[in-house]
């Protein structure tokens, strides 16, 4: 059961560590979540990777090779073998939050996501730089901030921290890196700059926009073709642009609002430009995966390849991931709709970790119904789970470590293997998540069909030492005395122990791990059930 219980564990083993439970009840448990600062430049050259499991004397080694990863590649819209730029290093962006406000549960979802996408990556050996970023300077931001009436970069960053405390909530693990829009404007100077002298942008009163007629290829992601475009989807309009399509880079200041200089005036940043930036900065123009919702395809990362591309034109960006959208009873999620949920009201009513289990309980490509069904079947999911895990702790606990240490039947072994398997196979089949939790099955109903027989075998040495009039602590001390007596060569007094032992119904097993005790019938009544 131990050898069953420690390969069974690894989809949950990584942060998923289970709460300290009292019986048959489940409490939240978080892990603190340190607030980073802006880090410096998180090279793909460094070394070091997540050692693999050791295995237990008994248990089947894992596969050699796990079975090559493969990920839907948005940009050429089908599955495509995972081969990172660096060989064992992966550089991945995900686009983080607009901090002005609690993240809801679609926001959730792109976490949980690319957290799974994270951990597996970790799990396969590569040494990940992860880097999600934090809009701290937005429209959004200042018009809740001027309503509010606060400081904009100070209420932004109340918000990041809250949005940390969410992420804690959900065990999604820190970022390598994550990068402010306010700690970034240099950067972000620097790479219009370089749009501007490819011809790329123009400037008009202190504003700098992109033109999309000079990037041929623009529409590449989102398959999506200019006239196809409307101009107000946070694309502002504005007749001055050469085209309805043109986005800003920069945005002249305005008054109340926070600017910086720039060599086209004081202002601040377009929405788009910042994760060229930043992704940049931290992982280089070319980089393997950048990911995000599925709402952010078009406009904003089709936005960014055409900045990144037309300041560097060797970017370029290996793998697009996105994941699907959440709807709530069938209706997309929305503050009109009065449908919207922030995490914090989920979680008020059902366990972090069984939010998460909804989530990952869909392909992450896939729609995403909400509702309190899907949320109750997670929960009650989730404490069969830990249940069976806390009973697994219980038994494991009450008992003296040699008694686990032989070796697991062929069907345990073989149980193990089929999860194994399963879960490499579907995890590197496009992070199939719903079919490694489906999997997850088997070794559950394994684990608690042995913990029935451990508890049976429990019971049974308990009556035996009834009987014997002894407690486990006697006969151990016992083992012990006859352990020290046959290294000192005095088999007479170490018989004599074995004699005394099996007299009481107590009989010793010696084996490679040491000596354990089962029960026996006495010594005195042996003769008369042989006979029977």
């Amino acid at each position: 059961m131990g050898a069953l219980l420690k390969h069974t564990l690894p989809i949950f083993s990584t942060r998923f560590t289970p709460p300290t439970l009292t019986r048959r009840s489940i409490r939240i448990h978080s892990r603190p979540y340190p607030h980073r600062k802006t880090a410096s430049l998180c090279s793909l050259t460094h070394s070091g990777s997540p050692p693999g499991e050791d295995n237990n004397n008994g248990t089947p080694p894992p596969p050699p090779t796990p079975p090559v990863l493969q990920i839907f590649n948005t940009m050429t819209r089908r599955k495509e073998t995972f081969n990172p730029k660096v060989p064992g290093k992966v550089g991945m962006y995900v686009c983080g939050v607009t901090a002005y406000d609690l993240s809801h549960i679609g926001h959730a979802r792109v976490y949980v996501t690319f957290d799974v996408l994270y951990r597996y990556l970790k799990h396969l050996s590569f040494d990940v730089c992860y880097v999600r970023n934090f809009t701290d300077v937005d429209d959004k931001i200042i018009a809740r901030a001027n309503e509010l009436g606060e400081d904009p970069l100070r209420l932004s960053s109340r918000y990041c921290d809250e949005f940390h405390t969410d992420m804690a909530y959900l065990h999604c693990l820190p970022p390598s890196v994550e990068p402010r829009v306010s700690n970034h404007m240099s950067q972000i100077i620097d790479m219009i700059k370089q749009i501007l002298d490819s011809g790329c942008a123009y400037t008009i009163d202190g504003d700098v926009y992109f033109s999309v007629d000079k990037f041929p290829s623009y529409g590449q992601l989102s398959g999506r073709k200019l006239e196809d475009n409307r101009a107000g989807e946070r694309v502002a309009v504005d007749s001055r642009k050469q085209n309805p399509a043109d986005f800003a880079l920069w945005k002249a200041s305005k008054a109340g609002e926070p600017y910086w200089e720039s060599p086209w005036g004081p202002g601040r940043p377009g929405w788009h430009i910042e994760c060229s930036a930043m992704s940049a900065a931290y992982l280089g123009y070319s980089f393997d995966i950048h990911g995000g919702g599925m709402d952010l395809v078009f406009p904003h990362h089709e936005n960014e390849i055409a900045q990144s591309c037309s300041a560097c034109r060797e970017s370029n960006i290996r793998y697009w991931v996105h994941n699907g959208f959440v709807t709530v009873d069938s209706e997309k999620m929305s503050k009109s709709l009065g449908n919207f949920f922030t995490i914090r009201q989920v979680i008020k009513l059902y366990h972090p970790l069984a939010l998460r289990l909804f989530l990952m309980s869909t392909h992450y490509r896939s729609p995403i119904n909400y509702s309190n069904v899907q949320l109750e079947s997670a929960s009650d999911r989730l404490f069969y789970i830990y249940q069976t895990l806390q009973d697994c702790e219980e038994v494991l606990g009450q008992h003296h470590e040699s008694n686990f240490s032989d070796m697991a039947p062929s069907d345990t072994q073989d149980c193990i293997s089929r999860f194994q398997c399963a879960f490499e196979t579907s995890m590197s089949d496009d992070l199939h998540t719903p079919v490694v939790l489906a999997a997850l099955s088997e070794p559950l109903k394994t684990i608690n069909d042995l913990l029935h027989t451990r508890e049976i075998l429990w019971e049974l040495r308990e009556k035996a030492l009834e009987r014997a009039g002894m407690s486990e602590e006697q006969i151990l001390k016992k083992i012990k005395e006859r352990a020290q007596a046959r290294e000192n060569k005095q088999y007479e007094r170490s018989d004599e122990i074995r004699k005394e032992l099996a007299t009481a119904g107590i009989a010793l097993m010696d084996g490679p791990d040491g000596t354990v005790w089962r029960p026996s019938v006495p010594l005195e009544l042996q003769e008369t059930v042989a006979k029977t």
